[in-house]
Parts: structure tokens; sequence; C-alpha cells
């Protein structure tokens, strides 16, 4: 018969590849993380682990339970958080998984709220882009994802619910003052991850050329540096010239494009109370604002429909 125990020693070992570094972080020793495995693979009549060298690699049937491990471990840890949930707020956890824009502006806010207003629920935060996010989301290692889509993003699979928290205007970021994108059909340009990098080509795209990526960097702090050193001209949001402004740049918001950021949960309602509580918050921050061209203060807006899910 299976039992947690034995999971979470294959999900970390199938994690790291190797039975020392899942012995180190689980903080066992290397002969009782062997033992569990072969307790394991006497429990289910299968082969998990081959010898390859002086290291080990999953077989086809330990990767397929691994990644079960994965799903079930997330979901056995969701389910004691909403069981202390039951008692209300006083106790708790909440996790979250935001990309560095939101984590660097909106979310340090929304923990201090929340401490303030639920002393006795701990937060615990995660750097991961919104695809990570979601996927860790629907593996039950996290609560909340905090993701942004574009109009011509994807939509999520089934039970994925979205509580939408603003729009995230873009800007056209170069080292020349009161810029259009059509003033760099020529430019070099400097592409982002590939959510960024698509509504850069779409927007140059809508302005009649297809930009030249000279440069691949996720970092929008590196991004800035390359523009302001004249290297190319960039499309960044709001949030990330918010949460750093380089000496040297200029940016010029471009109408009718922005990012709508939203809060992700999955599976059916309702969410435990810490969730709902955390997303509340979130929704309800002020808006830092942004400022344009001119230096007058553009605030990033909120829909009125802020609280639609799906």
């Amino acid at each position: 018969m299976l039992n947690l125990t034995q999971l979470k020693v294959l999900e970390a070992v199938a994690r790291h590849g190797s039975v020392t570094e899942a012995a180190k972080e689980l903080h066992y020793s290397q002969p009782s993380v062997s033992h569990h495995l072969g307790r394991l693979e006497a429990a289910t009549g299968a082969r998990l682990i081959q010898r390859v060298g002086r290291g080990i690699r999953l077989t086809p049937e330990g990767e397929l339970l691994a990644q079960r491990a994965t799903e079930i471990l997330g979901r056995v840890d969701a389910a004691s958080v909403e069981l202390a949930a039951r008692v209300g707020l006083r106790a708790g956890r909440v996790r979250l998984a935001g990309f560095q824009t939101v984590l660097s502006t909106l979310v340090p806010k929304a923990a201090t709220e929340l401490s303030r207003t639920h002393p006795g629920v701990e937060l615990n935060l995660v750097d991961a882009h919104p695809v990570e996010g979601l996927q860790m989301l629907r593996s039950g290692h996290v609560d909340i994802a905090l993701i942004f889509r574009h109009a011509d993003t994807p939509l999520e699979e089934e039970g994925f619910r979205l509580t939408h928290l603003l729009d995230d205007p873009l800007y056209l970021v170069s080292d020349q003052p009161q810029q259009r994108l059509e003033d760099h059909r020529d430019s070099a340009w400097v592409g982002g991850c590939e959510r960024c990098r698509a509504a850069t080509i779409t927007a140059c795209e809508r302005a009649g050329f297809s930009p030249r990526i000279a440069y691949s960097c996720d970092d929008t702090v590196v991004s800035q540096a390359l523009v302001a050193a004249g290297m190319g001209v960039a499309i960044l949001n709001g949030l990330a010239l918010q949460a750093h402004r380089a000496p040297g740049i200029h940016a010029t918001q471009l109408t009718g494009n922005a990012r709508r950021i939203y809060a992700a949960t999955y599976g059916d309602p309702p969410d435990p109370p810490a969730t709902t509580a955390l997303i509340e918050i979130l929704a309800s921050q002020p808006r830092v604002p942004n400022r344009d061209e001119a230096g007058e203060p553009t605030l990033v807006s909120r829909s009125s429909t802020s609280a639609d899910r799906r």
C-alpha cells in the first residue's frame, strides 16, 4: 500500500534527480531514502528507479508515479490548509505565486494589510511566471497564482477561476523623449518572456512593421539598462516602471494597449477564507500612479468589472 512518506521521497528524488540531494532536502540519510524507494517498488510491483553510471534515472513507471505524487502531495497540503481555515482566520496559511512586477509592487502592500487584519494567517510567496504559477496552482502547491493576460493570450483550461485586479498599461521605452512606435521600424528591440514578447510583436504589427528582436531578456531592470545605453528600445508595463525606473529612459504610454492582471484560483468554490481574504485585499488596493512623458501621474486602471471570475 502506498503511503505519503514514500511518495514524498519519490517526488523529491524525481525533482532533484539525485538520492543524495533528496536526502539533504528531506533531512533523511541516503540509506533511508533508498529504503523508502525499495518499499515503494515492492508496494507497486514496478521498478521505479534505475542506475545510470553513478547516478539514477526514473523509469517510465517511476516518472508516472512521481507526477501523480506531486499532485497528491499538493492536494493533501491544500486540504490541511482548508481544514485549518474552518476555524476561521485566526490561523491558517495562504500560498501565492506571482511574477516579479506584482511581487515588487502590489504584493508587499497586500501582505502588510493581511498581517494587520489577520495576524494569525501565514503568507508564503513564490516567484513564478504565469504559466508556471498556473501549473503550481493546478497541482495544489499554491492557493493563488497572480497572472497577466493580453488580448490574444489563449484562455486557461477548465477549472481555473480568475478575479480581475487591474489593467496595467504598456509603454514604449527609449532613450529619447516623445517617441512613437513608427519611429523604431529599423531599431533593435529588447524582447521579454513569451507573453511579453507576443505583446511587443502585436503592438508593432498594428503600427505596420515587425520588430527586430535583438536581445532576449526577462529582467525588466536589465531591459531598461539596455535601453538607457542606447542599445535598443522596448515595450514595458507600468508596474515594471513603477518598481524600477532607470535614469536616462523615456516612457510613452501606448493607448489601447494594456495587459490585464488576475488572481487565479483552481477548483470549485468557495475558496478557503484566507485565500478569499488575500484576493479581496489585492483587489481593493489603491493603485500606485505611473507617470507619463510629461511627468503627470496616470493611474494604473481597474475596470468596473474587477470582480469578474471565470
